[in-house]
């Protein structure tokens, strides 16, 4: 055996970064900070983002929103599905930073990985569907056609649950996009890593850039700039702790943003679609029926 074969190898270590507009850029600040797993151990430098990094993000968001949201549901539907797939083929990366992430054996982590991209198919399913839920026709008393459409709401705020990094993350991220919505994530603070790489599986799939914006570091101190930004129309407080989300709360109601406030969730049952209608406006149009035939008969 050679003397080459026998050193060994140097480490490489993964560099981390920022998803913001469709690429990835260093904090502006310059910053990161340690992240370790669940015994202490160090795992990677993640960035930690500023609050010109959060407006950057809205930027992002909203210069995707138009193409985001004026796509057809079913097309929708197909780039969501898209991303599982590519979630698939990254399977065995994501056990292993669950796995640092939550503390769990490989094979816990392994099944908390395929319920993820299970459930991305299942919100995936769901594009061209949601209307005929939450829409429909109305019955009314007059001559008219009285019909109900939801609309998404537009650039949403998502605090990432801090607990669940991976599951928990693509249940409340993936409703919003699913909708027609535009994201800016704030990974979970301490186990940010799954949401990194994801923006990566992101990036290498068919989401046009801005639709999701991926942002690490302290959750207060990039919440809190989303929370009153003026061209922020909603926030899900799923990772905030009570008194955070009271703080955010107060700041969103000054452009009158939807807030969806923290509440207990199992992330492993199957979601209702509480979380795609949260962040849907209903649309009602009047339009004259007119009349046929001499006998004054509606149609």
């Amino acid at each position: 055996m050679s003397e080459k074969s026998e050193q060994q190898r140097l480490s490489v270590f993964k560099t981390y970064k920022l998803y913001v507009g469709g690429k990835f850029p260093r904090s502006e600040s310059g910053r990161v900070y340690e992240v370790s797993d669940s015994k202490g151990k160090w795992l990677a430098n993640a960035p930690l983002s500023s609050r010109k990094d959060a407006r950057d993000a809205v930027v992002a968001a909203r210069k995707a929103f138009g193409g985001w949201s004026g796509a057809t549901a079913y097309n929708r539907g197909q780039v969501l599905y898209r991303v599982a797939e590519m979630l698939e083929g990254r399977r065995d990366q994501f056990t292993r930073e669950v796995a640092d992430a939550e503390g769990l054996s490989k094979s816990k982590a392994a099944a908390v990985v395929d319920a993820t991209i299970d459930r991305w198919v299942w919100y995936a399913g769901w594009t061209d569907k949601i209307a005929q839920v939450v829409g429909g026709g109305n019955p009314v008393a007059g001559p008219f056609f009285n019909l109900s459409s939801p609309e998404p709401t537009g650039v949403v705020a998502v605090l990432a649950p801090q607990e669940s990094s991976f599951l928990g993350l693509v249940s409340v991220l993936a409703p919003v996009i699913a909708t027609g919505n535009t994201a800016i994530v704030v990974a979970s603070e301490n186990a940010p890593l799954p949401a990194l790489s994801l923006a990566e599986v992101l990036a290498t799939s068919d989401v046009p850039g801005g639709v999701v914006n991926v942002l690490s570091g302290r959750t207060a101190e990039i919440a809190t700039p989303l929370a009153s930004h003026q061209d922020v129309n909603a926030i899900d407080l799923a990772g905030a702790d009570e008194a955070l989300a009271k703080e955010l709360e107060i700041a969103a109601a000054d452009n009158l943003k939807r807030v969806l406030r923290p509440q207990p969730v199992d992330y492993a049952e199957t979601p209702g679609t509480d979380r795609l209608t949260a962040f849907l406006e209903t649309k009602t149009v009047w339009h004259p029926t007119g009349s046929l035939g001499a006998s004054g008969s509606s149609y």
